[in-house]
């Protein structure tokens, strides 16, 4: 049986990964040329008194929608592809915590989401990288407050454990079949009309350049658990 040398693969995956990336910028020019044609398309024929103009509108707004598409969808690749080694300092997740909860505070009043917020104040300081923290909170907020389209509650709580601290988030929202709790961390996979599916592997890829991991409990028409813990260096505790 061939040996296959573990750097060599790591290698070859990063490679790729970087081939990978390239191509989506190669991409993304040319589609932001079409985009900014079929805007200026639109634009004439919204002034013309041609007889078939409600019918090229129609395929021009399409074109459109589809461009908007691919740009989300790349954007978002690229931000999953460019994820590597990230510099990181002492900081508060409670903090993280607060000011993502601040950015959709609004959302949840209007969408009658009560916040319940459960931070331990004495919480351990943790290495971590804010700006990237931040963004993979966001997609699991985003993805709690989605999840109750009719109102619910959504408890945030920090707590510390024996290797570091962990945060909680509990909906009351739709939940997951099993088959979807499982595959919900796997690029693309997405059961959401027009989502790219990296949102949630996005943010668990962050959560591990954070040395921490996240898992998920479900359960249909009851709501579902983040549960992500983080460690604490022994110099922080």
């Amino acid at each position: 049986m061939e040996h296959f040398d573990e750097s060599e693969l790591i290698r070859q995956y990063q490679e790729l990964a970087e081939l990978a990336g390239s191509l989506a910028h190669e991409i993304k020019n040319p589609l932001s040329v079409i985009h900014m044609n079929a805007d200026l398309l639109s634009e004439e024929l919204s002034e013309s008194e041609w007889s078939g103009r409600r019918r090229a509108e129609s395929k021009v707004e399409m074109i459109r929608q589809q461009c908007e598409r691919m740009e989300n969808l790349l954007r978002d690749f690229l931000k999953f592809a460019r994820l590597r080694d990230l510099e990181m300092t002492p900081g508060s997740l409670n903090e993280q915590v607060e000011s993502v909860l601040r950015l959709y505070q609004a959302q949840a009043d209007k969408s009658g989401i009560d916040i319940l917020r459960y931070l331990d104040p004495d919480l351990p300081s943790v290495q971590l990288h804010s700006d990237s923290i931040q963004a993979a909170l966001i997609n699991l907020v985003k993805n709690s407050l989605e999840a109750m389209d009719a109102g619910g509650q959504l408890v945030v709580r920090t707590y510390a454990t024996p290797r570091g601290v962990a945060l909680d988030l509990i909906d009351t929202g739709c939940g997951m079949d099993d088959n979807t709790a499982l595959h919900m961390f796997d690029p693309f996979y997405s059961t959401k009309s027009g989502g790219s599916g990296l949102g949630l592997p996005t943010a668990r890829k962050i959560i591990e350049a954070h040395g921490g991991r996240i898992s998920v409990q479900s359960e249909v028409d009851r709501g579902t658990k983040f549960m992500l813990e983080f460690p604490t260096p022994a110099r922080l505790r």
